[in-house]
């Protein structure tokens, strides 16, 4: 939702109109969408028994049917689809109202929605130079431009990373996505509490914890000395992260996002129960600029997380050029990227103010992919 929400605010900024179809969860996020339509679908699944894959195709087949309804209200020059079974139907939708399509990937492995539409979209934008289980026939229409971010942590880019002295406060911000997560809390306290006195004395924690596990957790700081914020939702994390020193906590694609446009260190653990692994593969770039460190679930215990955290944070300079290589893995301008190759989509055959970054498996020009015979509109 967030890469959907930045780009309906870049597209809005430029005068288009914009509308968001999505399902119930996704209408729910706060402080997204409040200027643009929103229009909510019921949402299909194609998984599980026979009866639980009809009832999904008979849900995408009603939400495919309010979508041509919406599609021919509304009359936009162009579809784009974030992935997830939400976007199924409104993209099936437009593919049959002969409109340009654009999928976009967050993940570094393709998914499912997205490898269903590859064919009939006019353009793929990724996050990722290489992205897994993208079929090659399709590198023609691959545009890598990233993962928009929100504004706040845009301008986090800009600012110094905060002075990490060898006295000084050592700042840790944990989060575990929207929910938190429970292995976080269950490891993290610990972890903390197991690194040297020297430095585990420095520590200030801010930690995203779920409702049911935050007494608990308060009590393992307080019982290991160790001063802590904890909530379940921070609703200033642009500014948290912009103080922290060491990010710990998951690996999904807004987060990575996040991490590496702002430029900050991380101790990731991807979700072992992510759709076709992604979590594990989303890190792979981030961890071998040296940016971040990777441990996987069965394998983050408090003396491994202690540990790592001491690879990075005994040396001042280690953490610091650590930031500086997750720095480098940023696509800034993905939001910007993004929303000129939607207009090159929706618009005149081509212009040739489309910027995007070339990819190693082979980019097309934007007239190969997207050159439309249609004429300019007012909404996107």
């Amino acid at each position: 939702m967030i890469p959907a929400y930045s780009l309906g605010e870049e597209l809005m900024k430029r005068g288009h109109r914009v509308a968001l179809l999505t399902d119930e969860r996704g209408a729910k996020i706060p402080g997204i969408f409040e200027e643009g339509q929103v229009h909510i679908l019921p949402t299909g699944r194609l998984s599980g028994g026979p009866l639980a894959k009809l009832k999904g195709l008979r849900s995408i087949w009603t939400a495919r049917k309010m979508a041509l309804e919406l599609i021919k209200t509304f009359q936009p020059t162009a579809v784009v689809g974030f992935g997830g079974y939400p976007a199924l139907p409104t993209l099936l939708a437009a593919h049959r109202s002969k409109l340009p399509t654009i999928v976009h990937e967050q993940n570094a492995v393709f998914g499912r929605v997205n490898r269903l539409m590859a064919r009939k979209v006019g353009a793929i934008a990724t996050a990722y130079k290489k992205v897994e289980r993208l079929d090659s026939k399709y590198a023609h229409k691959v545009h890598v431009v990233g993962n928009p971010v929100r504004q706040a942590i845009l301008d986090i880019r800009t600012q110094d990373f905060p002075p990490f002295l060898p006295d000084g406060i050592f700042r840790v911000l944990v989060t575990g996505g929207s929910q938190g997560a429970s292995i976080l809390s269950d490891v993290v306290p610990d972890g903390l509490a197991m690194l040297p006195t020297h430095l585990r004395r420095r520590l200030q924690v801010t930690q995203q914890c779920r409702e049911e596990d935050i007494d608990k957790v308060r009590e393992r700081y307080a019982a290991h000395e160790i001063p802590a914020e904890l909530a379940t939702y921070l609703n200033d994390l642009p500014d948290r992260l912009a103080w922290s020193h060491l990010f710990i906590g998951r690996a999904g694609a807004s987060t990575i996002a996040e991490l590496t446009v702002a430029g900050r260190p991380a101790i990731l653990v991807p979700l072992p129960i992510a759709t076709d692994n992604h979590q594990t593969f989303n890190v792979k770039d981030m961890v071998e600029a040296g940016g971040a460190r990777s441990i996987q679930q069965p394998q983050f215990t408090a003396k491994e997380l202690a540990k790592q955290i001491q690879k990075m944070a005994m040396d001042p300079a280690s953490l610091e050029n650590a930031a500086l290589a997750a720095h480098k893995c940023g696509y800034p301008n993905a939001t910007q990227d993004l929303a000129d190759l939607v207009e090159s989509a929706g618009g005149d055959p081509l212009t040739d103010t489309i910027r995007i970054r070339p990819s190693e498996q082979g980019l097309a020009t934007a007239k190969e992919s997207l050159a439309r015979t249609s004429d300019q509109k007012e909404s996107v």
